[in-house]
Protein backbone atom coordinates (compact mmCIF):
# COMPACT_ATOMS: atom_id res chain seq x y z
CA UNK A 1 0.00 0.00 0.00
CA UNK A 2 2.67 2.58 0.46
CA UNK A 3 4.55 1.85 -3.08
CA UNK A 4 0.68 2.56 -4.27
CA UNK A 5 0.72 6.20 -2.40
CA UNK A 6 4.18 7.31 -3.48
CA UNK A 7 3.21 6.40 -6.93
CA UNK A 8 0.00 8.01 -6.75
CA UNK A 9 2.18 11.36 -4.89
CA UNK A 10 4.62 11.09 -8.09
CA UNK A 11 2.25 11.16 -10.27
CA UNK A 12 0.49 13.99 -8.89
CA UNK A 13 3.76 16.07 -8.67
CA UNK A 14 4.46 15.14 -12.28
CA UNK A 15 1.07 16.35 -13.49
CA UNK A 16 1.69 19.66 -11.03
CA UNK A 17 5.22 19.90 -12.53
CA UNK A 18 4.00 19.42 -16.44
CA UNK A 19 1.00 22.35 -15.67
CA UNK A 20 3.96 24.53 -14.65
CA UNK A 21 6.27 24.26 -16.98
CA UNK A 22 5.91 24.35 -20.49
CA UNK A 23 9.03 22.01 -21.40
CA UNK A 24 7.67 18.85 -19.39
CA UNK A 25 4.55 17.74 -21.61
CA UNK A 26 2.24 14.91 -21.72
CA UNK A 27 0.58 13.82 -24.58
CA UNK A 28 -2.36 16.25 -24.77
CA UNK A 29 -4.20 14.55 -27.70
CA UNK A 30 -5.97 11.74 -26.06
CA UNK A 31 -8.43 11.47 -23.89
CA UNK A 32 -8.51 12.01 -19.97
CA UNK A 33 -8.37 8.68 -19.07
CA UNK A 34 -5.76 7.64 -21.98
CA UNK A 35 -3.76 10.78 -20.08
CA UNK A 36 -5.15 9.53 -16.39
CA UNK A 37 -3.29 6.23 -17.03
CA UNK A 38 -0.14 7.68 -19.05
CA UNK A 39 0.73 10.11 -15.81
CA UNK A 40 0.04 6.85 -14.02
CA UNK A 41 2.58 5.33 -15.80
CA UNK A 42 4.81 7.62 -15.80
CA UNK A 43 5.10 7.75 -12.63
CA UNK A 44 5.78 4.36 -12.04
CA UNK A 45 8.52 4.72 -14.19
CA UNK A 46 9.44 7.50 -12.32
CA UNK A 47 9.16 5.55 -8.60
CA UNK A 48 11.07 2.37 -9.72
CA UNK A 49 13.95 4.64 -10.71
CA UNK A 50 13.92 6.65 -7.75
CA UNK A 51 14.03 3.24 -5.65
CA UNK A 52 16.64 1.48 -7.90
CA UNK A 53 19.16 4.38 -9.76
CA UNK A 54 18.85 6.95 -7.68
CA UNK A 55 21.24 5.13 -5.10
CA UNK A 56 23.42 4.69 -6.79
CA UNK A 57 23.99 8.16 -8.60
CA UNK A 58 23.81 9.52 -4.85
CA UNK A 59 26.71 7.22 -3.66
CA UNK A 60 28.47 8.25 -6.74
CA UNK A 61 28.05 11.82 -5.97
CA UNK A 62 28.93 11.62 -2.98
CA UNK A 63 31.93 14.14 -3.08
CA UNK A 64 30.08 16.68 -4.83
CA UNK A 65 26.82 16.54 -3.07
CA UNK A 66 29.43 17.26 0.14
CA UNK A 67 31.07 20.00 -1.96
CA UNK A 68 27.74 21.60 -2.66
CA UNK A 69 26.09 20.91 0.66
CA UNK A 70 23.32 18.78 -1.08
CA UNK A 71 22.47 21.32 -3.69
CA UNK A 72 23.49 18.57 -6.67
CA UNK A 73 20.37 16.90 -4.95
CA UNK A 74 18.28 18.88 -7.83
CA UNK A 75 20.41 18.27 -10.81
CA UNK A 76 20.27 14.37 -9.47
CA UNK A 77 16.57 14.49 -9.34
CA UNK A 78 17.08 16.24 -12.96
CA UNK A 79 19.06 13.48 -14.02
CA UNK A 80 16.01 11.10 -12.78
CA UNK A 81 13.62 13.07 -14.31
CA UNK A 82 15.96 13.03 -17.70
CA UNK A 83 15.64 8.84 -17.49
CA UNK A 84 11.98 9.03 -16.74
CA UNK A 85 11.58 10.52 -19.95
CA UNK A 86 13.90 8.06 -22.27
CA UNK A 87 12.35 4.83 -20.40
CA UNK A 88 8.93 6.16 -21.04
CA UNK A 89 9.76 6.68 -24.60
CA UNK A 90 10.59 2.83 -24.88
CA UNK A 91 7.19 2.42 -24.08
CA UNK A 92 6.04 5.52 -26.52
CA UNK A 93 3.86 6.79 -23.52
CA UNK A 94 3.59 10.51 -24.66
CA UNK A 95 6.00 12.20 -21.81
CA UNK A 96 8.70 14.62 -23.10
CA UNK A 97 11.06 17.09 -21.30
CA UNK A 98 12.32 19.13 -23.85
CA UNK A 99 15.25 20.74 -22.16
CA UNK A 100 17.72 19.64 -19.30
CA UNK A 101 18.75 22.74 -17.62
CA UNK A 102 15.52 24.42 -17.54
CA UNK A 103 13.00 22.06 -17.81
CA UNK A 104 14.34 18.67 -16.31
CA UNK A 105 15.92 20.88 -13.04
CA UNK A 106 13.07 23.14 -12.41
CA UNK A 107 10.48 20.19 -12.71
CA UNK A 108 12.69 18.93 -10.15
CA UNK A 109 12.17 20.90 -8.32
CA UNK A 110 8.40 21.39 -8.41
CA UNK A 111 8.07 17.54 -7.95
CA UNK A 112 10.42 17.92 -4.69
CA UNK A 113 8.05 20.46 -3.11
CA UNK A 114 5.21 18.97 -4.75
CA UNK A 115 6.27 15.31 -3.33
CA UNK A 116 7.14 16.56 0.19
CA UNK A 117 3.38 18.30 1.00
CA UNK A 118 1.94 15.49 -0.29
CA UNK A 119 3.80 13.17 2.04
CA UNK A 120 3.68 15.34 4.61
CA UNK A 121 -0.58 15.46 4.28
CA UNK A 122 -0.88 11.82 3.69
CA UNK A 123 -0.17 8.55 5.68
CA UNK A 124 2.62 6.67 5.65
CA UNK A 125 1.36 3.85 7.47
CA UNK A 126 3.32 4.61 10.52
CA UNK A 127 1.53 7.20 12.54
Amino acid sequence: MSFLIKVLVNGVALWVAALLIDGIVFDEGSSTTAQVLTIAAVALIFGVLNAIIKPILTILSLPVLILTLGLFTFILNAIMLWLTKWVASWFDLGFDVESFWWDAVLGALIITIVSMILNAVLPDGRD
